[in-house]
């Protein structure tokens, strides 16, 4: 909730989350410069342990909407909450990039130019088969090898996906939740369960590789959240993904 907004407007955005609940929160630190000194560490190790325990004393097992001095006139939102790590770390130390899960599924980022951006992963079933139809059979098998058995194979594809833009200071969101999920799921239907090349009309020309199916997945989404995609990732498997970004 937020206490920039009355009763009412808290009840509509964030639906049921307005009742009192609890998440496992999980934060990951990136520091980052573009030349490294020789003789010393892009950051020292120490002073991140002590800028990560004072943070720890401060919010772990607290009741955030109540228990943390700092957080009494923020919104309690995954947005917020990111942005507030951030500003504490970078007192300490030079931060150039924060990313907080409120749940393994769902995160938030702050970047050093403040910029804000909300990421969702959802999951999605599918079968394929690698084979291009500018290629023969020899080809497609050379380059292709086992993924080219005409039988096919299938895959629990992990989409990654992350939407910018302006982030309302006063509810503390960049976009709705809700809204974010479903505009995934729509995106994802056509494909769930089915088998691309042969129960999709995306790969009829071009092979579905990982490659193809994030750039054919790309505008599905951007489309249903307002042009505001910035990143979309596509995990095949736990050792290979797929990345598009707007530049």
């Amino acid at each position: 909730m937020s206490p920039r907004l009355n009763a009412e407007e808290n009840a509509r955005l964030f639906g049921p989350a307005t009742s009192i609940h609890g998440h496992n929160y999980r934060v990951r630190l990136t520091f980052r410069t573009k030349k490294l000194r020789s003789e010393a560490p892009l950051v020292w190790h120490a002073a991140v342990n002590t800028c990560l325990s004072a943070l720890h004393d401060e919010l772990d097992h607290r009741y955030l909407n109540e228990d943390v001095v700092g957080l009494k006139d923020r919104p309690i939102t995954t947005e917020s909450l990111a942005g507030y790590i951030y500003e504490r770390v970078k007192a300490t130390v030079p931060l150039h990039r924060i990313r907080l899960h409120e749940r393994e599924d769902f995160f938030a980022e702050i970047w050093s130019d403040d910029s804000v951006f909300l990421g969702m992963r959802i999951p999605f079933h599918a079968a394929h088969r690698l084979h291009a139809v500018a290629l023969s059979d020899a080809e497609n098998a050379k380059l292709y090898g086992k993924c080219n058995n005409p039988l096919g194979h299938g895959h629990r594809y992990l989409t990654e996906t992350t939407v910018g833009g302006e982030y309302d200071k006063r509810s503390g969101t960049l976009y709705d939740f809700v809204a974010f999920r479903k505009a995934i799921e729509e995106s994802l239907k056509p494909w769930q369960n089915r088998h691309l090349d042969l129960e999709t009309d995306d790969f009829r020309d071009v092979p579905s590789t990982g490659e193809n199916i994030v750039r054919a997945l790309w505008p599905k989404i951007d489309n249903r959240v307002k042009q505001r995609l910035v990143r979309l990732r596509l995990s095949e498997t736990a050792n290979n993904r797929f990345t598009l970004r707007r530049t």
